[in-house]
């Protein structure tokens, strides 16, 4: 068994998270339930900024908020000195309820609406990040009429791929995202934005894929942009004072799983762009990455209790939990494979190997197929680990199911971050249908 951060068992042979047992936390809260280990958030983020600070560059470090967003989450990634990255108008109100600086705000995004520029705009958004010719003319009527002058970075597509699972890689050059470095698109948007008098443009950004294991993208990749820095300065006379790396650190899901620490993805990253800076005679750039599933994805344990069985001889056993692929619809979409206990008998031995099915109506509603267990009893309690990436922020109401609260655990104190939905929010947004023969 792996146990992550501050897990521990306890001498009542339970699973323990920052110091609660996990139990008193179903009992409480209810199941399903999301559990946050704070503490090793911290950790995370820490390690990441001190790598920086070891490297001595001008750095930021900004949590993409997409892997886990709610208000408390923001305001700790506020209380670590993170910047923020944000993709929706969601995400930006999000963070201007939870007090985030908006200087240290970064919008992503490649279809950033006419009011959502305005709502960031109007909120004072620190930097945009550019992603398509409509959205480049969109941020220059909107300044113009607003005489407000703001900061960007255009996110390129430099044409390397990282070694991740195909719906999830974004940096090749067929991608939904940002400029093609290859065929000029870059180049263009350069053009266009050389001389406006309220877009400053300060650099450039990339993001090549998630779950990556290694740096030899990233090192590939800064290769590959300062190739062009070297051409846009003599062309353009155009200088990138940023250089945004992105995210897609990895993080061990399961056995097998080998992801670097996060000081290591930094080292090489920093030796990789001093290394080119130096041979193009420029100055080190300001670094910048936006780690998410890296932060939190390992932090994450969410608690389901176990209701029915089903034993098929010769084939499979399963067991279903009261959630699924409506808090966590990652195996569903990814195939993606987590690791898992009996919470409350976290130190007795596996019996055999189970099949964990989710409660929806949908056979596709697994969550994991061969997890090893003691025997399972009605209301056990199931914890299945790493699930503070893409689990609460892709959660969804299929089958009119209620999402799950949310409970960061620190120091032997657990706080309700997010309620958990009720029935009547399934409905209060329900308007009735008035039918012609009903008048």
């Amino acid at each position: 068994m792996y146990l992550h951060g501050t897990s521990t068992i306890n001498q009542l042979g339970h699973l323990e998270i920052g110091g609660v047992d996990t139990v008193d936390i179903a009992g409480r809260f209810g199941t399903p339930v999301y559990v946050y280990d704070v503490a090793l958030i911290r950790e995370r983020a820490r390690g990441f900024q001190r790598a920086f600070e070891q490297a001595d560059v001008k750095y930021q470090v900004a949590y993409a908020s997409k892997a886990f967003s709610c208000i408390a989450m923001v305001q700790l990634a506020d209380e670590m000195g993170m910047s923020l990255d944000i993709v929706s108008s969601g995400e930006l109100m999000t963070a201007k309820k939870a007090g985030f600086p908006m200087e240290r705000v970064h919008f992503h995004g490649n279809n950033k609406s006419p009011e959502e520029i305005d709502l960031a705009l109007d909120f004072g958004v620190g930097c945009f990040v550019l992603d398509n010719f409509y959205e480049v003319s969109l941020l220059q009527e909107k300044t113009l009429s607003k005489n407000q002058k703001v900061d960007a970075l255009i996110r390129t597509t430099p044409g390397v791929e990282a070694h991740t699972h195909e719906y999830i890689s974004t940096g090749q050059e067929d991608s939904k995202f940002g400029f093609d470095l290859a065929s000029g698109q870059a180049d263009k948007v350069i053009k266009m934005l050389k001389d406006d008098a309220y877009i400053q443009l300060r650099g450039v950004h990339s993001h090549i894929g998630s779950q990556i294991f290694d740096t030899n993208g990233f090192v590939l990749t800064v290769e590959k942009l300062f190739s062009q820095f070297t051409r846009w300065k003599e062309e353009y006379d155009f200088v990138p004072e940023i250089l945004n790396a992105g995210g897609g650190f990895g993080i061990r899901y399961v056995e097998g799983d080998e992801p670097l620490p996060p000081e290591h993805y930094v080292a090489d990253l920093v030796k990789a762009v001093k290394k080119e800076a130096a041979k193009a005679d420029m100055a080190v750039p300001e670094i910048w990455i936006e780690p998410g599933r890296s932060i939190t994805g390992d932090a994450g344990t969410t608690l389901y209790t176990v209701g029915s069985t089903k034993d098929i001889p010769g084939v499979r056993r399963y067991l279903s939990v009261d959630g699924g692929m409506t808090d966590n619809i990652r195996p569903a979409l990814y195939q993606a494979e987590y690791e898992g206990v009996l919470a409350n008998r976290a130190n007795e031995t596996a019996a055999d190997t189970f099949a964990v099915a989710g409660k929806c109506c949908e056979s596709g509603d697994m969550l994991m197929w061969k997890l090893p267990l003691p025997e399972v009893e009605h209301r056990d309690i199931l914890a299945v680990f790493c699930t503070g990436a893409y689990g609460y922020s892709m959660a969804n109401n299929y089958n009119r199911i209620t999402r799950p609260p949310v409970v960061f655990v620190e120091d032997s104190q657990a706080d309700l971050v997010v309620k958990g939905e009720s029935l009547e929010d399934i409905t209060k947004n329900d308007l009735p249908f008035r039918s012609k023969e009903r008048v």
